[in-house]
């Protein structure tokens, strides 16, 4: 099942650079807005990705998971 993040953009002289506005951390700096969207949905996934191992490792044992809808 997809999420949909929010991408926060601008162009800034010759770069366009950007945010993730949900998830700290995630942002990127491309010389197009395409290139830029490129980055921070590798950015965004690679993060996630880490995020649940660095959880699962935390959790140890003993863990159920729950899906959690906002």
């Amino acid at each position: 099942m997809p999420n949909t993040y929010k991408a926060v953009t601008k162009q800034d002289g010759n770069w366009w650079i950007g945010w993730i506005e949900e998830v700290p951390g995630v942002n990127c700096q491309e010389r197009t807005r395409e290139e830029l969207l490129t980055s921070l949905r590798a950015s965004l996934s690679e993060v996630l990705e880490f995020n649940r191992q660095d959880a699962i490792h935390a959790a140890e044992s003993g863990y159920t998971e729950e899906l959690v809808t906002v």
